[in-house]
């Protein structure tokens, strides 16, 4: 049996409210604000426009990877 992780809920209940309120139609940028709100509401701590650095067979790329959201310093959201 897999085991729930209930951090992953909470973010997936807060994505679900801002989908319910919102529904669709509305561009990236809104949807990013309206759930980095409800996670603040919900008290789920997450980082906005983090730089990660990206690795390819032990090298670092110059490029480097930015999600939309980083939370609970394991997931990212985009």
């Amino acid at each position: 049996m897999i085991k729930k992780d209930p951090r992953t809920y909470a973010i997936i209940g807060a994505a679900m409210e801002v989908h319910r309120l919102l529904g669709c139609g509305f561009l990236e940028a809104v949807y990013q604000e309206a759930l980095a709100m409800e996670m603040k509401l919900r008290a789920i701590p997450f980082v906005q426009q983090v730089e990660l650095p990206v690795f390819y067979k032990d090298f670092r790329l110059e490029a480097s990877y930015r999600p939309d959201l980083f939370a609970l310093s394991t997931l990212s959201l985009n």
